[in-house]
């Protein structure tokens, strides 16, 4: 290494993570006239936000629950349920983190949840359109909304309280019998579903595209990416250093966008977060009988979703509830794939492994967004949940508005950091 790679590296902001919350957070400090650096360990996207079901939505103002109606915990319980599949010893583990989350879905919960995501989904597929146009990948957008699935009427009852608090703010929706969903989408086996259609919210032919898209732009227009480890972060007088890649990097700002690995980095700081992983899993298939889907479909009592992309159609798992780092678990891909076959006819396998990613949670489920309650110039953006793909842009806009200096779009008092 000679002694221009040593030179210290300087820039208003470091931005430690490179996933959709990250790399957006990064593109809108950069378009604000910051000097922004972007690190990771990995190639930006190869975690949680390449591999979701690639839904931006407008509805979503319940968070997503751990079921516990008699029939669900059963199947559970028997590892037979393709929505919530779990390792003993982690659940031991997240017992309080899971207690916490089971209040957080109390009546009062949900209604305090409700209120702080409404004006977030108000803006976020606004935001991601926007974004796409301005880097030239509004070609993986689709409109038509997506489909939630339900076998039998006590599932459908189980999405009311989404569904009132949809018509609380406004965002449409259409009640389909098996025969309409059959029309709407005919590759479906629609006998004995009905469904609930979302037409405001949109899709993507490729995540993983997108995201690439988004940072490959954040370099066009000036800014800076390397490889760095964020656990190597460290304070120092008027800012943060850390070791990249090409040598010693410093920055007035920091912020913390590392997803799943978010809560380790700010243990060190001495500000420990209660966030927890949901592992989830893909694969993609070559339909048999050149069926096609339309829009994502989501089968909400199994936990999964079918969305069509440019690589086949993506058959995403529900909730592993399992260590972040352990060894995939095959049985979950399985037992989705056998119970997605029964609405849709699957063919062969077009990965010869399924990808695995890990989803950080709250127990609250709602996004921490906002400056470090004790540490001065330190900005936090994480714990997105089932959310990461659609909040990031609009996240990454409310933080960078926050840093910037500008009043921001929304005040978001309950996702401000407060750690426990």
């Amino acid at each position: 290494m000679n002694n221009r790679t040593k030179q210290i590296q300087s820039f208003d902001v470091m931005v430690l993570g490179a996933g959709i919350v990250g790399v957006s957070t990064a593109i809108h400090l950069l378009r604000m006239g910051l000097d922004v650096v972007l690190l990771d360990r990995a190639h930006p996207g190869a975690g949680a936000s390449s591999g979701n079901a690639g839904i931006v939505q407008r509805n979503g103002f319940v968070p997503h629950a751990i079921p516990n109606r008699p029939q669900e915990l059963l199947g559970i319980l028997a590892k037979q349920s393709s929505a919530v599949s779990y390792d003993l010893r982690t659940v031991v583990r997240m017992l309080p983190w899971l207690r916490r989350h089971k209040a957080a879905g109390s009546s009062r919960g949900v209604e305090t949840y409700s209120r702080v995501i409404a004006p977030l989904r108000a803006f976020a597929i606004g935001e991601h359109l926007e974004l796409a146009r301005s880097i030239n990948a509004d070609r993986f957008y689709r409109q038509g909304g997506w489909l939630h699935l339900y076998r039998n009427e006590s599932a459908y009852r189980s999405g009311e309280v989404e569904r009132f608090y949809a018509r609380v703010f406004g965002v449409a929706y259409q009640e389909l019998s098996a025969g309409e969903l059959a029309k709407l989408e005919p590759g479906l086996k629609a006998t004995g579903l009905t469904a609930v259609h979302w037409p405001e919210s949109c899709s993507v032919s490729n995540p993983g595209a997108v995201l690439d898209a988004l940072w490959r732009a954040y370099i066009r227009e000036g800014g800076e990416y390397m490889r760095g480890d964020a656990g190597k972060l460290q304070r120092q007088r008027g800012g943060f250093a850390l070791e990249g890649e090409r040598g010693p990097v410093f920055a007035k700002n920091a912020v913390i966008a590392l997803g799943a690995w978010s809560s380790e980095v700010l243990k060190g700081f001495g500000e420990p977060y209660p966030l927890a992983v949901k592992r989830g899993y893909h694969m993609h298939y070559r339909p048999l009988s050149s069926a096609s889907l339309s829009r994502p479909v989501v089968d909400v009592a199994n936990g999964f979703a079918l969305t069509p992309t440019d690589n086949g159609i993506r058959l995403t798992t529900g909730v592993e509830l399992a260590a972040r780092d352990a060894p995939p678990n095959p049985n979950v891909i399985k037992l989705a794939r056998r119970r997605a076959e029964e609405i849709f006819p699957l063919g062969r396998p077009l990965q010869d492994e399924p990808w695995m990613g890990s989803r950080p949670c709250l127990p609250d489920s709602l996004p921490v967004v906002g400056a470090s309650p004790t540490i001065p110039r330190l900005w936090l953006n994480f714990g997105h949940a089932d959310d990461g793909f659609t909040l990031g842009p609009i996240t990454g806009r409310l933080l960078a508005e926050m840093i910037g200096g500008k009043a921001p779009f929304s005040t978001c008092r309950a996702c401000r950091p407060c750690a426990s």
